[in-house]
Formats: structure tokens, sequence, C-alpha cells
């Protein structure tokens, strides 16, 4: 019996590492990742690889992705605005973005950096209540808190007064609202309603797709004429069910003008995808009219259903762009070799790089694998500060003073693979110089992390962080 079971288990070893080996989509730090795991843990490493290995998506939803985008697509080219050509450094980083998500980069915008910690979803709640048309939301995390309900009540009334409100949220992040009295209420008040990834039942949904491949985004449209970008969650800064590693610190920004029909094309695509409802008339409307600000923007969409683009390439643009600054703030930094290499390279070559980091990760995992990457870092003169008051949660780039990127992709392989996420990608010295100083002030209450600090690691720490690293591409 013992010969046996020996023979199955090899059998399936050999077979699943031979499928890792020819499986497109996967590159070679994946593929090494997965092959040492078969390989040395035979049990865990196949369970594992058939759970988490392969991009997996219903067809039935694929195809109907793929009917929705054509769909959306046709409807924007009647309203279709002349392609604005992008000069100066950040031009190669808006061609990336083209590139990942289809869409281009438009002039003519206004964004507004908006005050840090609860007060920051005032604007949107004041906006739904100003609403005269639609409010689309669309959250991944979604609380019956104090912020959770002001946003439901907020709704219920636009609902009631005749505003069509529609609300889409990921199945697994916001099942606490889903489950809550607030849920009802805004079905009640005639909200129409949602989910996104919708896990089912696990034990048969494992069989056709996975599971864990979420809806990231969060994107709130109100009269097809005003947005919002940035890390927030519709959830206090309390941050309820990770209180331990409050507050969550965000970033949110107000956006005007004819890059909002973007965002609008992102919530469209998402929502069409999950509900039989056509609202693809709604790209063909007049644009909103262009600001005196005069942003340039463009909206980064990324998901799963493609893997051979994502908000790596635009951001590895930015940083070869760079020639004096480059500062960034991110919860999780586990990225691709080619993004780390890029951030180096750039420090390297004499650009101040400072990268911004909690002081204590939600995620021990994760963790684990940004301190691998830390001797690399401050070996090539990468600074890198450790927020202490709480957990950073905002994801920020902005280079030479001049371009950056706010949204919800953190600079790991969630974000860039198997999360759907949404960015905004913008040239403008005014709201670069914005975040600058907002991320300046982070860096005030942070320590910074000294290169003679780590020879005090231990060498168990030092070890475990290099182990994690090893499954870095698999996180």
């Amino acid at each position: 019996m013992a010969g046996v079971t020996l023979v199955v288990v090899v059998t399936l070893q050999v077979g699943f590492i031979i499928r890792a080996l020819l499986r497109s989509g996967l590159t070679p730090p994946a593929r090494l990742a997965w092959v040492t795991v078969i390989s040395v843990l035979p049990g865990i490493g196949i369970g594992a690889y058939f759970l988490f290995g392969e991009i997996r998506l219903e067809r039935a939803l694929r195809e109907q992705m793929r009917e929705v985008r054509s769909q959306l697509i046709a409807a924007q080219r009647p309203a279709a605005m002349p392609e604005l050509q992008v000069a100066g450094p950040a031009r190669a980083a808006f061609a990336a973005g083209t590139a990942t998500s289809g869409f281009k980069a438009r002039g003519g915008n206004a964004l507004t950096l908006l005050p840090e910690g609860d007060a920051m979803m005032d604007d949107m709640l004041d906006a739904i209540d100003a609403a005269q048309s639609t409010v689309h939301v669309l959250f991944y995390i979604w609380l019956p808190d104090t912020t959770g309900t002001r946003m439901a009540e907020a709704l219920c009334r636009a609902a009631r007064r005749g505003v069509a409100c529609r609300v889409l949220v990921d199945d697994h992040g916001a099942r606490w609202m889903i489950r809550s009295s607030l849920w009802r209420q805004m079905a009640g008040a005639g909200v129409a309603l949602e989910r996104a990834a919708p896990v089912g039942n696990p034990v048969t949904a494992l069989l056709f797709r996975r599971i864990d491949l979420r809806n990231h985004r969060k994107i709130v449209v109100v009269d097809n004429r005003i947005s919002w970008v940035g890390s927030r969650n519709c959830a206090d800064e309390a941050f309820a069910i990770k209180a331990k590693y409050g507050p969550w610190v965000d970033i949110l920004s107000r956006l005007e003008g004819p890059a909002v029909r973007q965002q609008q094309a992102v919530f469209l695509h998402d929502w069409m995808t999950h509900h039989s409802e056509d609202l693809s008339h709604l790209l063909s409307e007049p644009g909103p009219d262009p600001m005196p600000q005069n942003v340039i923007a463009q909206v980064i969409a990324s998901g799963p259903d493609d893997i051979y683009t994502t908000p790596s390439d635009a951001l590895r643009a930015m940083l070869y762009a760079a020639t004096e600054r480059i500062c960034v703030t991110t919860p999780y930094y586990v990225p691709d070799l080619a993004l780390h290499k890029a951030l180096c390279a750039a420090a390297q070559r004499g650009v101040q790089v400072d990268l911004i980091l909690p002081h204590r990760n939600d995620s021990l995992i994760v963790g684990a694998a940004s301190e691998s990457l830390y001797p690399d870092l401050l070996r090539t003169g990468v600074r890198i500060f450790l927020f202490r008051p709480g957990l950073i949660h905002s994801k920020i780039v902005t280079v030479d003073g001049l371009f950056g990127m706010i949204g919800t992709a953190n600079l790991d392989h969630r974000s860039f693979d198997l999360n759907y996420e949404n960015s905004l990608l913008f040239q403008c010295a005014e709201v670069t110089a914005e975040l600058d100083a907002r991320q300046q002030s982070y860096i005030e209450r942070s320590d910074p992390l000294p290169p003679e600090m780590l020879a005090r690691w231990s060498t168990l720490r030092r070890l475990r962080n290099n182990t994690v690293a090893l499954a870095s591409p698999l996180l």
C-alpha cells in the first residue's frame, strides 16, 4: 500500500511540475517558485498549485467580460475626443498605461487632494446628496461602521428622490455590509445592488476558478461628471476589522473633467459583467467640460483577465524617466524583479529615492518578504521610512515634481497580476507638489531605517525573510 501511495504522489508531483513548466502566463520566477514548492512539499505544493497556481476564470465569465468590453468601446466612439500627444518625460508612462487598459491620456482635468482622515469622505457624501441623475459606487471593502452607514444613508436619500443609484461591491471584501441591515435598507430604498466576484459555494467554486481573484477597485462616479480616486475603502479610518493596526492612513482625490468618463467606463465594465443592464449609452453622453487646472490624466485599469500588461509597466517607465526625485508610498512592497531593479537603478544613478512603508505590516508574510528587499534598497541608496502612527495604506508614486500615480494598486504581485485595480496616472506640477507635501508629512511621522540597523537583525530574522522571499512571486 505504501508503495502504491508513493507512486501516486510522485506521479501527481511530476504531472503538476510539468503543468507549471508548460502553463502560459507564468513568469520564470513564479515557475521556479512553484516547481520548488511542489518538489519540496509535494502534498502542500500540489494542493496550493491547484488552488492558486493558475489564473482560472470561468469561460462564461471571461466571454461576458470580452463582450462587455467590446460593447463599451463601441459606445465611446461617437463621443471620442482627439488623442492628446503627451510630451516630456511622462510620455512613455502614458503609452504603457494605454497598452494596459486602452484609455488615452486626456487633458482638461482637475484633481483636488482631500484632507486626511474620515473628513475626506465628506466631499463624496456631499456630492451624492447633490446628485441629480446617477450615482455609481464600487468598493472592495465596505464596513457597516460610521462611514459605511453614512454612505448607505446618502444613497438611500438619493434613490428616494429619483436618482439612479447602483452599488457594486466585492463579495468577499464587503461581506460584512452584505450581511448587515444597511444592505437591505438600500435595496428597500431602490438602490440597485450587485456583488462582484461572488464566492458562492467555495467547495464547488474551487473546481472551476480561483476564488482569491478579487475586485480591489474603489470608484464613485456622480452624475457622470465627478469621480474620486485613491486608496480609501468605505470604512472608518479606525478600520474595525483590523483595529490593532489602525488608524489606516489613506489618500483620496476628487477628479473632474474628461478622465471621469474613463472611471465611468471601468465601473460600467464591472457592473455589466455581473448585471444584464446595458448602460453603455452613458459613455455616449456629452463629456464633462474641460477644467482650467488642465491636469493630463489617464485611468489605468487592470485585472487577471489580461496578464500581459499591468500597472507595473507604467510604473517602470515612470522610474526610468526620473532625473531628480522619486517618492513612493505603499503598504505592501513585494514588486516584480523588474520594478524593484528600476527603483534601485534610479537611486544608483543619483536620483533621490524615498520609500515610505508601514512600520508594522498587517500581513506578516508580506512584511517579511518586503524586509528581504531592504538590503538591496539601502545598498543602492534608497531611503526607507517606516511610518509609525498606524498603517500607511496610501498608494502614491511621484516623479521629479512633475507627474505621478495614485489609486488602488499596491506595489506587489497581487495588485499587478491577481486583483482588479484602478489607478490614475497624471501630469501636473501643482498636483504633484501637493502629493509630495502629503508624503513629506508621512516622512515626518516615520522612522528612517539606517543601513546599520540591518546589521543588528538576528540571523533568524534574516533567515525568515529570505525564506519567505522565495515564495514572493506567488504572494
